[in-house]
């Protein structure tokens, strides 16, 4: 049974993930490593949904805290910012990458291959890159698990984050609620 260690970005992106790879034969051990969560009570609210769904799916998982530094994530996409996801993507999986290998893991995948919202060139291509001597990236396309992961995440009352983690998709998110306050005529 190959050991496989999956960076997790969420909880509801991780259920059928992990579903399909432990009915393929992999020991699945979790890593949740994700210094681009903003602010610190996302990152919390997104670790506890993690803890809530690794229990469900009885996997164990590595939670990095002491390496939760937004400043990382932020270097990284500096002046990038309509790059910053292939930043993002590299910077998670190259640290899933090397705890992989050093803790002797024969592959490692990715959690962000179950959302349509993702480029999934771009996680294939960082995570190829990524691979360090025996430790292999592993792809799959887990898209056709989505409605089903939605679902289960709400029946189980996983948290279900509005953004993808970062600055700048939570202010995109949220710059919709301004124009609009902007657009409304003054009382």
């Amino acid at each position: 049974m190959a050991r496989l260690l999956l960076h997790i970005c969420c909880g509801p992106c991780s259920i059928t993930v992990a579903q399909r790879l432990l009915e393929g034969d992999f020991a699945v051990t979790g890593l949740f490593y994700n210094p681009n969560i903003h602010p610190l009570t996302e990152y919390l609210r997104r670790r506890e949904g993690v803890e809530q769904t690794a229990s469900r799916l009885s996997i164990p998982v590595i939670y990095l805290d002491d390496e939760y530094d937004p400043a990382v994530f932020l270097r990284q996409t500096a002046f990038r910012e309509n790059a910053r996801c292939q930043a993002c993507y590299a910077l998670r999986l190259n640290r899933t990458a090397s705890f992989a290998s050093e803790h002797g893991f024969d592959l490692f995948s990715t959690t962000l291959l179950y959302s349509k919202r993702q480029n999934h060139d771009a996680i294939r291509l960082s995570g190829e890159n990524a691979a360090r001597g025996s430790t292999r990236f592993f792809y799959r396309d887990f898209r056709e698990g989505w409605q089903e992961g939605i679902a289960l995440s709400k029946d189980w009352g996983i948290y279900r984050q509005p953004y993808c983690g970062c600055l700048y998709s939570e202010c995109e998110r949220y710059r919709k609620r301004l124009s609009a306050l902007q657009a409304a005529p003054a009382a």
